[in-house]
């Protein structure tokens, strides 16, 4: 498969992944607003069972590429990249939090939730907190039998665990999917080729999934012991598929362009999220929550894009483009190849 190919069809999965994961946040914070769930509550139901396990398995889908290298270069890609972006946009979520944290708990206890982000994520960020977790753990666990390390992580999804610690639950619920990426990407890669030529065939299997992933999560079985991490593979896979789909067809080319720049969108959806929904929820311009909550998405996955450009070769690029002096090893040049998550 040519690797132009390759890179679509990652790029529309890590689109696909990054939008639905802005569309759950803003559809439940602008239905907790405005009062009532609307027309798009549905929409983000249906991904529930797979919008994070899919993100996290193309995450995963290229560790190979660099899990061998020096312990400074592989930090230096796959640690300190992500910190950089967790503290500094840490940082500025929290500069426009403090005021509100101040009014509610005080300053100390501002303090404390600050300080506490630095050991279980902070608000929407915890995507970035546990990459670099995720990345180390795969490379710290290479000596013991791969079977043995994704039953263990299997069964973690399975199990009943919730500490109300972010970083632990997350990760137990998590890290089997980006192993998975990890350890079958050889395979995964060989059935996207596979779907490209075969489209009668995937059609009909993405159709199978569709209603059974509806069925699941209108009975409530979604989150089932099993049944949850059943669901979280077969929708990563539909994502893989569709992703595979929509390259060939080149199809929304929008969607391919978010996938390139997911890491932008994830960072700096929050701010225009919240400016948005507060402004609708003030002014009732729009008052269904559906139409509301599709708007603050729509905001929430353009203004990031917006803002990337107009601060790309300025001083402010370190928003998005990571400084030399927070570098390890040299920057490697930017390349069309086909890269990890990042």
């Amino acid at each position: 498969m040519p690797q132009s190919q390759r890179i679509d069809w990652v790029d529309y999965a890590k689109g696909i992944s990054i939008i639905l994961v802005v569309m759950m946040h803003s559809t439940l914070s602008t239905e907790d607003a405005l009062g009532h769930a609307g027309w798009l509550h549905g929409v983000v139901e249906f991904a529930r069972p797979f919008r994070i396990p899919a993100f996290f398995m193309i995450a995963g889908l290229f560790v190979a590429h660099t899990i061998d290298r020096d312990w400074r270069t592989f930090l230096d890609r796959k640690v300190l990249h992500f910190v950089y972006f967790y503290v500094l946009w840490l940082i500025i979520q929290f500069a426009f939090r403090a005021p509100f944290l101040v009014a509610d708990h005080g300053a100390l206890g501002a303090l404390q939730a600050f300080l506490t982000a630095f050991i279980d994520p902070y608000g929407t960020l915890w995507f970035i907190y546990l990459l670099p977790v995720f990345f180390l753990a795969t490379r710290l666990t290479r000596s013991i039998p791969p079977v043995i390390v994704f039953l263990v992580a299997a069964a973690l999804e399975i199990a009943p665990i919730d500490t109300h610690w972010t970083l632990i639950d997350e990760f137990a619920s998590r890290f089997v999917y980006f192993y998975s990426g990890y350890l079958f990407s050889v395979y995964i890669l060989r059935g996207a080729a596979w779907s490209r030529s075969h489209m009668a065939l995937v059609l009909a299997g993405l159709a199978a999934w569709f209603l059974a992933n509806l069925w699941l999560v209108h009975a409530g079985l979604s989150t089932d012991y099993g049944i949850s991490l059943a669901l979280g593979f077969a929708g990563a896979a539909a994502v893989v598929a569709i992703s595979v789909l929509l390259a060939r067809s080149h199809l929304l080319e929008g969607l391919r362009y978010c996938g390139q720049n997911s890491i932008v969108i994830y960072l700096a959806f929050f701010l225009p999220m919240v400016i948005t929904r507060i402004a609708l929820a003030k002014t009732h311009v729009i008052t269904d929550p559906g139409t509301a909550a599709a708007l603050v998405t729509t905001m929430a996955v353009v203004t990031p894009l917006i803002l990337h450009w107009m601060v790309r070769g300025t001083m402010f690029k370190f928003l998005f483009e990571r400084p030399a002096r927070f570098h390890l090893v040299p920057a490697k040049p930017k390349k069309t190849t086909l890269l990890p998550a990042e």
